[in-house]
């Protein structure tokens, strides 16, 4: 077994595993961790040395920012600018699970993700491991663990492959259940507004930017027309 794998399998790699994940995390450096979508590359949200070190393990530039795993709505709610109801339906109905969605980022964060063009793209992915390190080490840019151009792994073995001493530990939790990347939807152009009686009107529309494990049609059995009809 290489040590920089880590069987999540067996407790005491879950143990060991996880304390180091957290401490190179905390150092800037690298961690692979398993999803319920692909193996994703995991670095400090709010380290730009470690998203930095993010992009040139996969050989991208600045241009292509990772989005940021979050442990729940909450987390979510604070990295953004707003969150509109359409969002929230979205999140309580798809989250966890393979739904990414962007939006404005909150202006006061003191983060560099790349260009960003002041957008942050998140999710709360459905695997027990990465949630509780999420809840451990606060929100994490995570981007699929491969190489630029290269299918997305979906075993701890082929990330490595790929990868290799670029990333400081790697939990491996089995294949990925879905073996699909997200669907990642486009929430900047919502805008709310209430009347003087409450209601609800919400402008703009969702885009598709990514179609991925989760279908349009589930989408837009919770938000409707709100959703943008996609050319096929």
């Amino acid at each position: 077994m290489n040590q920089k794998i880590f069987d999540c399998s067996v407790d005491t790699d879950l143990l060991t595993g996880m304390r180091l994940a957290k401490a190179s995390l905390g150092r800037t450096e690298l961690a692979v961790i398993p999803t319920d979508t692909v193996y994703g590359i995991a670095a400090n949200a709010f380290s730009a040395e470690g998203v930095a070190a993010l992009l040139a393990a996969k050989g991208r530039g600045r241009q292509s920012p990772p989005p940021v795993l979050v442990s729940g709505i909450s987390q979510a709610k604070a990295l953004v600018e707003s969150f509109p109801d359409a969002a929230l339906k979205l999140a309580e109905t798809f989250w966890p699970g393979a739904l990414t969605m962007i939006f404005k980022s909150q202006p006061s964060l003191s983060w560099d993700l790349g260009e960003t063009k002041q957008t942050v793209a998140l999710r709360v992915p459905d695997h027990k491991i990465t949630l509780a390190l999420l809840e451990e080490t606060g929100p994490l840019a995570v981007s699929s663990a491969n190489l630029t151009g290269e299918p997305a792994a979906i075993t701890c073995q082929q990330a490595f492959d790929y990868l290799q001493n670029s990333v400081q530990v790697y939990l491996d939790g089995g294949p990925s259940p879905k073996g699909e990347a997200s669907t990642i939807l486009d929430m900047t152009s919502l805008v709310d507004s209430y009347d003087s009686n409450g209601e609800l009107t919400t402008t703009g529309k969702v885009k598709v930017v990514r179609r991925g494990a989760l279908s349009e049609a589930k989408i837009r059995s919770v938000i409707g027309e709100l959703l943008e009809s996609s050319a096929e």
